[in-house]
Formats: structure tokens, C-alpha cells, sequence
């Protein structure tokens, strides 16, 4: 398997220290899945039964939270009963306001685990993936992100033009940050706990979260591994994404955390104590 790895190096009193190791030291426990759902009543059972079985099969503890945001179809109930089978889903219905990003941090903020993945409700993410993710998490990283469009990752049946526009966006984010991740709009990523918290305020209400993420977490010098994924068109339902009404979403939130990178002295940075 082919993959990045960025291990950020911090110095204590004996010299050099390799942030994964400290990281390693913190077991992990309970991994959750963040899952926002806006009217994905044809895809939120499959999704969630399948990567329970598959958390199930490989013996990773585990808890599902579904975010429902403002569904106007049965997306609520549907999951209500599903409940009743898998003790380990966690329904919550997003009161308001809305926005995919706004239901990431309503889920983030009410999970019990000490890692989080975010996943798509339109099982377009490998359910998989999740297991490699915590495997990756337990080696001692900070954050893993998937990549559609490195060596051994794919996408399945991807829309030519938000293709195009994808990668030019990545490629935008690549240039200006310098680093090699090479897909950080991608939602599917995976964080311990510790890292959410120290990249708090979250502030992005709609997909440009998926942004703002990686970002601050790489800004404020968390460890990092990027590895293949693959990603497959929805099967069922539309996309809640509008491209039109990204763009200056995502940008905002670029030059915000550049901002931060440049001008901020390193105040947020991980385990920087500020002295004035």
C-alpha cells in the first residue's frame, strides 16, 4: 500500500521526539463515526448496516452517529427503527441551523469516542476504509486522510465536471499550503478527539469543513498519514453539494487558516504554550 506520511518532529529535554510515538502512548478505545444524512432515506440503512457489520467483523469498538439534517423525507424514522437493531447507532436530529458542516460539529460534539471518522451517508465511502483508518490512528497518527487520486486509490462513475473543478481546487490548496496531500476536500477523514479539540473553533457551516479540518490540523502540527482510497458515485438520492455556491465558501476558508499559518506566531499550534 502505497502511502504519505508527514511526521512533524517536536523537541523534548531529550532531544529530537517523533509526535507519533507520544501519540501512541494514548490508547484508543472507542472510534466514532460521524455520519451527517439530508434526505438519504434509499441509502442511510445500507450505509450504517454495513459498516457496523464490518466494524463487527473486525472487532473494532465502535459507535455510529447520524446526524439528520432538516430530511424532508423519512431519513429520520428510518434510522429510528434501525436503532432497535444496532445498539451501537447514536441518532441525532439537527435542530438548527443546517448545513453539512454545521451537522459534522453537532456530531463531533456529541460523541463518545476518542477518534472520529467522517463518512458520507450515500455509501460512497468503503466501509473498509474505516478499519484501516483506526488502524492507522492506533499506530500512533494524528489524523489519516484518504485520497482519491494518489497511487492505488480510484472513483467510480465521478461526474466529469466536478472532476475537473475538484482537482483544480486540490491543486490551488497543494500550491498555497506546500504540502503533497493531494485531496484534502475529500470529507472522508478520519481524527483523534484530541486533534477536533485543539482545532477548535470550527467554524465552516457547509461542505468547506471538509476543508478547514485537514488544514487547521496540518497548521497547527498534528502528525498525518495520507493513503489510497477508493470512491464510488451514489447510487441512489442526490447530492447535496452545489458547486456554485462553493466556491467562495472554500476560498474563504483558505485564506482564513493561511492567515492563522503566517500571521499567528504559532499561538494554535500544537502543544505551544503562548508567553507574552
Amino acid at each position: 500500500m502505497f502511502r504519505w506520511i508527514h511526521r512533524p518532529a517536536r523537541r523534548s529535554a531529550d532531544g529530537i521526539i517523533d509526535s507519533r510515538e507520544l501519540a501512541a502512548d494514548r490508547g484508543l478505545h472507542l472510534l466514532s463515526i460521524v455520519i451527517p444524512a439530508r434526505n438519504e432515506e434509499r441509502c442511510i440503512a445500507a450505509t450504517v448496516e454495513h459498516l457496523h457489520l464490518e466494524l463487527e467483523m473486525r472487532n473494532v469498538p465502535h459507535e455510529i452517529v447520524v446526524v439528520d439534517d432538516a430530511s424532508s423525507d423519512s431519513t429520520f424514522s428510518v434510522l429510528k427503527k434501525l436503532q432497535t437493531k444496532i445498539a451501537q447507532l447514536v441518532v441525532i436530529k439537527n435542530e438548527g441551523p443546517h448545513g453539512f458542516g454545521r451537522a459534522v460539529i453537532r456530531g463531533v460534539d456529541a460523541m463518545t469516542g476518542d477518534a472520529v471518522v467522517i463518512m458520507m451517508a450515500d455509501e460512497s465511502d468503503d466501509c473498509r476504509d474505516v478499519v484501516r483508518y483506526w488502524d492507522l490512528l492506533n499506530e500512533g497518527y494524528d489524523c489519516v486522510f484518504g485520497s482519491r487520486f494518489m497511487r492505488g486509490g480510484g472513483v467510480i462513475d465521478y461526474p466529469r465536471v466536478k472532476l475537473f473543478i475538484n482537482r483544480v481546487a486540490n491543486l490551488f490548496v497543494r500550491t498555497v499550503f506546500g504540502f503533497r496531500l493531494n485531496d484534502t476536500t475529500n470529507a472522508f477523514k478520519a481524527y483523534r478527539k484530541s486533534v477536533i479539540d485543539g482545532c477548535r473553533p470550527l467554524i465552516s457551516p457547509h461542505f468547506n469543513i471538509t476543508v478547514e479540518m485537514p488544514l487547521k490540523a496540518i497548521t497547527r502540527g498534528y502528525s498525518w498519514v495520507s493513503v489510497p482510497v477508493t470512491w464510488r458515485n451514489r447510487r441512489a438520492g442526490m447530492s447535496k453539494m452545489k458547486l456554485k455556491e462553493m466556491g467562495s465558501r472554500y476560498l474563504f476558508i483558505c485564506l482564513y487558516i493561511l492567515l492563522e499559518k503566517f500571521l499567528s506566531r504559532g499561538d494554535y499550534r500544537k502543544n505551544q504554550t503562548f508567553t507574552a
